[in-house]
């Protein structure tokens, strides 16, 4: 996948501001349905807000490094203990992608 650029990244991040965390990552870590959890989200929204437990910093940050991996999205913007995910969904659901439903933002 191609690296988004600084452009769509800002875009991204306005979209994300507005969401809420749809996947939250406990105790249990990165367990397998946490990992198909974020892949139907990202499949449906495209653009996602994640939450990770803990206050190990580090160990946040594999954690995001896993979810990116396991379900190939990319990491828009890592805020505290909220990571923006995005990926591009093969066929775009006009009535649950983020980016259909904020498009607008982009038009200012």
């Amino acid at each position: 996948m191609a690296a988004l650029s600084i452009h769509e990244r800002k875009r991204l991040r306005q979209i994300g501001h507005a969401l809420n965390p749809v996947v939250m990552i406990g105790g249990q870590g990165l367990t397998e349905s946490v990992i198909e959890e974020a892949q139907r989200a990202l499949n449906d929204h495209e653009l996602i807000k994640v939450k990770i437990a803990g206050e190990d910093r580090d160990a946040r940050a594999a954690v995001i490094d896993a979810i990116v991996e396991a379900t190939g999205a990319e990491a828009v913007q890592k805020i505290g203990k909220i990571v923006l995910l995005y990926k591009k969904a093969a066929k775009q659901n006009q009535h649950l992608s983020n980016l259909v439903r904020f498009a607008h933002l982009s038009n200012k």
